[in-house]
């Protein structure tokens, strides 16, 4: 987040240190005139100071205007305003005034009537608007992530680089904007699904069969095929009751893009993800947007992702997908905190030092029941120093919870850890491991654990972490594994992690995403969003 800051500021510093266009070096604004504009047009205090500061920054030159007229970025910007009332359906910056005055003021240029009150106002106007427009479409709900459980850091945004971005650009140029680009996408798709809703949204399928296959016929493959056509799952439509190779395929892409089994076949858990109205997805992009602005611009070339509701890890190298795998996350009643760390450690045949939560809530009960829990489940007492304890010594009926020394599994076969963790300073208390429950990752819904994150190919991800660590060959380190000696290695560099909560997102590949809200934050996001 830091290297994105640095970046856009030095380009901020770049663009005010060059001329805009040697033909504004006489298209000078006064102070005064800015204080008399926000006089007569009052503005936040923050907005003011962003617009005294930018003109501070480029001597007050004009930045809209040559002595030959208004320059190729109002247009630009007229249409980036368009672009956004029409994605977001937010009608705040549909200006007709604004409108006018540019109108008016281009046919005056264009019949040499030069108004220089006219110029100045419109000038501030553009600039007014910009960092307003800016501050809602890319800085996000004033309320802080973490009042809504979200704990990586948020994405600190230079405007005044933005907009000496916007103004240096030509016709043809993309316009820079300070978001990720993974925001960049879905608002593109957020468009798509906008162009749906004006066609009437999508059919409503209703069929008495619970599944349909390749060869069979049924009326509501007209709708099934319709639904598939708008959102570009299907590539042409032929409008028949018959479910064909190509609608197989469709239907096929449309389950991996929502998460459910690619069987290719329409079933009753397809169906009802397409019956989800095009409202309701709107909604749901509209919620990981906001979440989206809170991402940094740019992040590590190297980094995990691991997508909650996704149950995906994602291994990036040099900002691209190298190879990703599945994961378990945690239950609703223990959910798996959203935040960004980095592992530093991996620990082999690794102890389980078991939370105080789980022993309170069952293994304090299971000892009550059986004396010889403890042994059965490979278990051990230690101080807190580390000391052996004589499970014979303790009491347990003293006990309800908050135990004074610390209950661990040791290395084994069994072990809830299973082979491996992967530890990254955090103060949730959440790492990366094995599991022995190997049977849980061919599951469709996988959030089954106490807060930590299972994966499914650890020795992958290990092997992957320790490539440029020499010391450490994949002989040596299976050589280790086949002990039950606890051993940890240090991961150099560390390596950057994102935990994440996206129900909507672009992937690699282009294809837009949904996934289930199974901690109900998109519903506290979107109270916030929607508020009005």
């Amino acid at each position: 987040m830091k290297n994105a800051y640095l970046l856009s500021t030095l380009l901020f510093f770049l663009f005010s240190c060059k001329k805009t266009d040697q033909n504004s070096a006489d298209l000078i604004l006064g102070k005064a005139t800015i204080n008399a504009f926000f006089k007569a047009n009052p503005e936040s205090k923050k907005i003011e100071k962003e617009v005294e500061s930018f003109y501070q920054n480029r001597n007050f030159e004009y930045a809209w205007f040559t002595k030959n007229g208004m320059t190729q970025a109002v247009s630009n910007f007229q249409n980036q305003l368009q672009n956004y009332s029409f994605a977001f359906n937010d009608k705040t910056f549909k200006d007709e005034q604004l409108d006018t005055l540019i109108s008016n003021v281009k046919s005056n240029y264009e019949e040499s009537k030069i108004d220089v009150k006219q110029r100045e106002n419109l000038e501030l106007q553009l600039t007014t608007t910009f960092f307003k427009y800016s501050e809602k479409a890319f800085a996000g709900i004033k309320k802080t992530p973490r009042q809504l459980d979200w704990f990586i850091p948020r994405s600190k945004k230079n405007f005044q680089a933005t907009l000496e971005s916007l103004i240096l650009k030509d016709e043809n140029d993309s316009i820079y904007q300070p978001v990720n680009i993974y925001y960049s996408k879905l608002v593109e798709k957020l468009i798509l699904y906008r162009e749906i809703k004006k066609k009437g949204g999508f059919p409503i399928i209703k069929t008495d069969k619970k599944a349909l296959s390749i060869t069979q016929s049924d009326p509501c493959l007209i709708q099934v095929k319709q639904h598939l056509f708008l959102s570009e799952d299907l590539k042409s439509n032929d409008k028949t009751m018959l479910f064909t190779e190509s609608l197989k395929a469709a239907v096929s892409n449309f389950q991996q893009r929502l998460g459910l089994p690619e069987t290719g076949i329409l079933d009753t858990k397809t169906i009802i993800e397409m019956n989800k109205s095009v409202d309701f997805r709107i909604k749901q992009m509209l919620v990981n947007l906001e979440r989206l602005r809170w991402v940094p611009v740019e992040v590590e070339s190297d980094y995990l992702l691991v997508n909650i509701p996704e149950y995906k890890l994602h291994v990036f190298k040099d900002k691209k997908i190298f190879w990703e795998t599945n994961v378990v996350v945690g239950k609703e009643a223990n959910e798996t905190a959203i935040f960004k760390g980095k592992i530093s450690r991996i620990m082999l045949n690794p102890y389980w030092n078991i939370p105080n939560s789980i022993i309170n809530k069952e293994i304090l009960p299971a000892i009550k029941k059986d004396k010889n829990y403890l042994s059965k489940n490979n278990m051990e007492v230690v101080s807190y120093k580390g000391e052996p304890m004589k499970e014979s010594s303790i009491n347990w009926n003293e006990y309800t919870k908050n135990v004074p020394f610390i209950i661990r599994q040791k290395p084994g076969n069994d072990n809830a850890l299973g082979e491996m963790k992967f530890l990254f300073p955090n103060n949730f208390s959440i790492y990366l491991h094995d599991t022995p429950s190997k049977e849980l990752f061919d599951r469709n819904k996988r959030d089954f654990s106490h807060g930590c994150i299972r994966v499914e190919n650890p020795k992958k991800l290990m092997l992957y972490l320790l490539e440029n660590d020499k010391t450490w060959t994949q002989e040596k380190l299976d050589e280790v594994l086949k002990t039950d000696t606890e051993t940890g290695i240090s991961v150099k560099p560390n390596m950057p992690v994102y935990i994440a909560y996206f129900t909507a997102w672009v992937d690699h590949k282009g294809n837009l995403n949904f996934r289930n809200d199974i901690y109900n934050l998109d519903d506290k996001l979107a109270k916030e969003i929607f508020a009005d």
